[in-house]
């Protein structure tokens, strides 16, 4: 996804910051990191607030492999399918995200 897509996808938070990490982009807001770019898709940041929202709404969480082949959870979830085609419910899940990235650490 290039810049001006992402900037579009998250314009109802303000201005973002995007830099390049882990082969993909991390998305960033006022200093927090609220979304990662991998393999070509957006993953939002939620915490134990709002990861039953998008448990809800059918979205995945992303895992990796780790050593000892067990899936290790991460943070960041995708978005719901709708939320592409309506810019208010897009609004909706990135002020979420955003909200996760203040409550974390």
């Amino acid at each position: 996804m290039d810049r001006d897509a992402i900037e579009e996808m998250f314009q109802a938070l303000g201005p973002v910051t995007i830099k390049r990490m882990f082969g993909g982009k991390g998305i960033y807001h006022q200093g927090r990191i609220l979304a990662l770019e991998v393999y070509d898709e957006i993953l939002l940041k939620a915490d134990a607030v709002s990861a039953p929202d998008f448990a809800a709404a059918g979205c995945r969480q992303w895992f990796y492999d780790g050593k000892s082949g067990k899936p290790v959870k991460m943070p960041y979830w995708s978005i719901p399918d709708e939320a592409f085609d309506d810019p208010d419910l897009m609004a909706l899940w990135v002020r979420r995200a955003y909200e996760a990235a203040l409550r974390a650490k």
